[in-house]
């Protein structure tokens, strides 16, 4: 395990390790979706201080992205609340593997599934080997994205445009299409989606066309699933420290990441995955085709 991880058996950060930084060393990635790892300082994906309440007992989630960043913070907080855990990556497997301990740790079961989600094939994979390994699938959590930070629309190439789409609004189809015959009602569909749904963002223009399609493709979904009592809904994060930011942008964009937010920072992974948390429970079953805005206080 990468000497930048904290050990095994993984009891949190401290306190005074759990300030939020203001600025970030510059620094740059060159794969996408990045290794959290790698990055300095390490995203926090934890508070310490948190007290579960078994709001998931025995539930079992199946989280895209799940195996650092934001998908890391809800694999965590989720075992917290007593979810059994498939993750499904890319191939950050020693992101993944970390990610698995910490889930192991809290007494619940992980399981691994790396491969490329833009083949149809693996969400049916996915959903086959949980079913086969706990009999049922409860929640949903669509997380995985890319990014391609470009000047201008002339500078997006069709083969850009296709992988955008193709990962960040196709593989919420796909997993959802694979998942969805599993699923009973009081399950409960998250997605991911962005501040750049609402806002735009002028060097991201096709990453904010896709969050844009997946924030009408929740509510719709949501308006579709009502009959069957399974709720959709998603999570519009600001700037959040993941691996997609040092691998996305430049190292003079990353040392003032997020501090054009009226917080003056960037959040943190385990400061957005309380969201997830209350969509995931039964906390919100009168909630459905609602999107949360979790940003540092941007209106929009």
């Amino acid at each position: 395990m990468n000497e930048n991880y904290p050990t095994i058996p993984y009891i949190g950060f401290k306190d005074e390790n759990l300030k939020t930084p203001i600025t970030f060393p510059a620094q740059h990635q060159n794969f996408q979706p990045g290794l959290e790892y790698e990055m300095k300082p390490l995203p926090l994906f934890d508070n310490p201080n948190y007290k579960p309440s078994e709001k998931l007992k025995d539930k079992v989630a199946i989280i895209s992205g799940g195996d650092s960043g934001i998908g890391r913070a809800v694999s965590l907080l989720f075992a917290k609340e007593g979810a059994d855990i498939v993750i499904s990556y890319f191939n950050e497997h020693e992101d993944a593997n970390y990610t698995k301990k910490l889930v192991e740790a809290q007494g619940r079961k992980c399981i691994l599934i790396p491969g490329d989600l833009r083949d149809e094939n693996l969400s049916t994979y996915i959903a086959d080997t949980t079913i086969k390994n706990f009999g049922k699938i409860d929640i949903l959590v669509n997380n995985c994205g890319v990014q391609f930070p470009q000047n201008s629309i002339l500078d997006i190439t069709s083969k850009q445009l296709r992988a955008t789409f193709e990962t960040n609004i196709y593989t919420f189809f796909y997993l959802t299409k694979a998942v969805l015959p599993h699923m009973e009602a009081n399950s409960s569909i998250i997605n991911t989606t962005s501040i750049t749904a609402f806002a735009g963002k002028k060097n991201l223009i096709d990453y904010s066309a896709t969050k844009g399609a997946i924030a009408v493709f929740t509510k719709s979904l949501a308006l579709s699933l009502a009959d069957q009592k399974i709720r959709v809904n998603a999570v519009a994060p600001g700037p959040i420290w993941t691996p997609l930011i040092p691998s996305s942008f430049n190292e003079q964009e990353v040392e003032v990441f997020g501090t054009e937010t009226p917080l003056k920072r960037a959040g943190q992974p385990f400061e957005l995955a309380p969201a997830y948390l209350y969509l995931a429970s039964d906390d919100s079953r009168y909630v459905t085709g609602q999107i949360i805005h979790v940003n540092g206080g941007t209106i929009v």
